[in-house]
């Protein structure tokens, strides 16, 4: 039953206000989700780069295979003949158009459509099916159909296989392999839906076509239709991945176990510092010329300090400089304290 454009309209008219908001909500949590996690948007990974270039040139294939010099021939086009023609005079037409007569395939497939009803196959399966299909006959229409499985079901497979190749934890990394279950899915579903096209559709259909424009030709336009929707899946997974490994959207929060793993690298990192700061600290204070040194080090500091602090210039400028931001007695404070924590309250006190 064909839709009008009325009716999409209506829908349209009806389901936009609703979808719209909805997507251009979702479209801004996905562009913000960087910025809420904090993660900063990276460069393509090496290995997620030749998924994508392998990605792209299976879905310029598919594509440069849809088009019409990628396609078996159609006879009654190529001769502008209507399906009522008598098999004579087409395959006459047919052969004044080749360089050197009817090939041997042209004279199998002449054997081959005959009668009515393998014509309006003819336009459900193709030419290379109902030529070399040897247990297929017109009267048992889905013989032809059990015939045309694998070439259907090939391209698919193909293209699952690239998806699972770039989709690889092993191959790829973990960056790829969050989409390996969409691709697997997507790949399923096309296949799935080409197939339920196939066996329900009605070739009988043609047989009240008295021009060749009304011949719905299944077959041609099921090809270009399954191969543009195997590019457009390579593509929609190549961006995802894209997207993804670079950090821009789909970010995948860590779990609580990573979390605390992380925190535990964190706090591990802190204690080896700390631990390096006091070990480096007690071999100063039992060293007696480490100890001398430090202990000049701080007595000269302080009076470089004091004497720089005393120039009414300098404190003209860090007052300007840290008005109402920084307390002062509050790094003094600090600093203080870092110094007593570093060099010892003992050396402090005779300072």
């Amino acid at each position: 039953m064909a839709v009008s454009w009325g009716t999409i309209k209506s829908l349209l008219l009806f389901f936009g206000p609703i979808v719209l908001p909805k997507a251009i909500a979702y479209y801004r949590s996905v562009r913000a989700a960087p910025a809420i996690q904090g993660v900063s948007i990276r460069p393509v990974p090496l290995n997620v780069a030749k998924a994508l270039l392998l990605l792209f040139v299976t879905a310029v294939a598919f594509i440069i295979n849809s088009l019409p010099f990628s396609s078996p021939e159609n006879i009654f086009n190529l001769t502008s003949s209507r399906l009522q023609i008598p098999t004579d005079v087409l395959f006459t037409r047919l052969s004044a158009l080749r360089p050197h007569g009817l090939t041997a395939a042209d004279s199998l497939l002449r054997n081959k459509i005959n009668s009515l009803e393998s014509r309006l196959l003819f336009f459900q399966y193709g030419p290379d099916v109902i030529r070399d299909c040897q247990f297929c006959k017109a009267e048992d229409p889905k013989s032809y159909l059990y015939y045309a499985l694998p070439g259907i079901l090939a391209p698919h497979l193909y293209n699952l296989c690239m998806l699972a190749t770039t989709t690889s934890g092993l191959f790829i990394g973990k960056d790829a392999a969050i989409w390996r279950k969409t691709a697997t899915i997507a790949s399923i579903a096309v296949a799935a839906t080409e197939f339920y096209f196939w066996g329900s559709y009605n070739h009988q259909a043609n047989a009240r076509a008295t021009r060749l424009e009304d011949i719905d030709a299944f077959f041609w336009k099921m090809r270009v239709y399954r191969c543009l929707a195997l590019a457009a899946v390579d593509g929609i997974i190549g961006w995802m991945l894209y997207l993804s490994s670079t950090n821009r959207a789909f970010l995948n929060p860590p779990s609580a176990a990573e979390r605390v793993e992380t925190s535990i690298r964190a706090l591990d990192r802190v204690r080896n510092s700390v631990n390096s700061a006091a070990v480096l600290r007690n071999t100063i204070n039992r060293d007696e010329e480490l100890r001398l040194r430090s202990l000049s080090y701080w007595v000269d500091e302080g009076r470089l300090m004091g004497a720089t602090m005393d120039e009414r210039e300098v404190l003209e400028g860090v007052q300007n400089a840290l008005e109402e931001r920084i307390n002062m007695t509050d790094i003094s404070r600090d600093a203080e304290n870092y110094a007593k924590t570093v060099v010892g309250h003992h050396l402090m006190g005779e300072i």
